[in-house]
């Protein structure tokens, strides 16, 4: 199954990698870069663009993906009126299945967690242009650190020789970033800790509450959300460290849609107010709100830099292997 999907997201030979490009920077061979905004061109050629009768809208499988199925729904319905198409949510059970859909062509639409986005944005043709936000800015998160409040772990000093639960290898937070940061502070991951990957931001944070795990890193507002749906008691944990804020979730369209269609699907995002719900859900942002990826997700870039991570088809295909190992051991563990 991997070797198969593996073969159908790499394959090469469309009507786009042939096109002459004077620049694809750090895209895949299917991809253009020519006006140099770290983004995939739209195709030259007109029989290249898309533009299906229905669009497929998926968002980031972070922590239960039916949760997030109910809660876009409203945006669907705005979508479908300000494109006049059909859109369905098609669920993502991985990172990896999310940017192999876009690439295959299966997927129009999409949320991608800040971490994957750069490979979204390689791989698949992605181009972002929304986070959640504010009238006055995006919604941002931070990296924290929580220990169980009993745990007598106060300090990062004190998280040496201790089993700590990063999510998984491709997420920001949850992986690059305190492989980044963490060493400023003293303190390497794998060295001066076990690293063990729970598979997602709840997990760790769940792992932490019942005991599996010393601590975690992990995104604040995964954190805060299960707090006020009360999943957790932010009272039983103690948040030992602190980032400075990352941008959240990218939402976005795939390069090769009708430029008329692009223009729809923009003008939804920005135009779209959140309703009473999904502001409960998504910390009380009430609309997405402006970005682009060479800018806003510089510090990201930095960060997989600094890290060793590529956004190139080895890296995905480690966290397609990754994913694809921790699947079967949920499976197995259910038998």
């Amino acid at each position: 199954m991997m070797a198969l999907l593996m073969a159908v997201l790499f394959a090469v030979g469309t009507a786009t990698a042939a096109e002459e490009c004077k620049n694809r920077g750090t895209l895949d061979e299917m991809y253009c870069d020519e006006n140099m905004d770290l983004v995939a061109d739209t195709p030259k050629n007109e029989e290249d663009w898309k533009d299906p009768k229905t669009l497929v809208f998926t968002y980031t499988p972070v922590e239960d993906p039916a949760v997030y199925k109910d809660a876009f729904a409203d945006f669907q319905k705005y979508l479908e009126k300000a494109t006049g198409k059909r859109v369905i949510y098609y669920t993502v059970q991985s990172n990896a299945a999310e940017v192999e859909a876009m690439r295959s062509g299966r997927l129009h639409i999409a949320g991608f967690s800040t971490g994957p986005t750069g490979f979204a944005v390689n791989l698949a043709g992605y181009v972002p242009i929304a986070v959640k936000g504010y009238p006055d800015g995006f919604q941002g998160y931070n990296l924290i650190l929580v220990t169980k409040k009993d745990s007598g772990i106060k300090t990062m000093e004190d998280i040496k020789g201790k089993r700590v639960a990063h999510t998984s290898a491709s997420s920001n937070s949850g992986n690059l970033a305190p492989r980044a940061i963490f060493p400023q502070h003293g303190i390497i991951p794998d060295k001066d800790y076990t690293v063990v990957y729970s598979g997602k931001h709840d997990q760790s944070i769940l792992g932490v509450a019942h005991g599996d795990y010393d601590a975690a890193p992990v995104a604040s507002d995964v954190f805060y959300r299960m707090a006020d749906a009360g999943r957790i008691n932010a009272d039983d944990f103690n948040i030992i460290f602190t980032s400075p804020k990352f941008p959240t979730s990218s939402f976005g369209y795939a390069h090769n849609l009708n430029p008329e269609l692009v223009k729809k699907i923009v003008d939804a995002f920005y135009s779209y107010r959140f309703t009473p719900a999904m502001q409960e859900t998504f910390g009380q942002a009430d609309r997405f709100y402006p970005v682009t990826y060479q800018k806003d997700w510089k510090v990201i870039r930095d960060i997989a830099e600094s890290t060793g991570t590529s956004y190139n088809q080895a890296g995905l295909k480690k966290m397609a292997e990754k994913d694809a190992a921790k699947a079967a051991k949920k499976k197995a563990q259910k038998q």
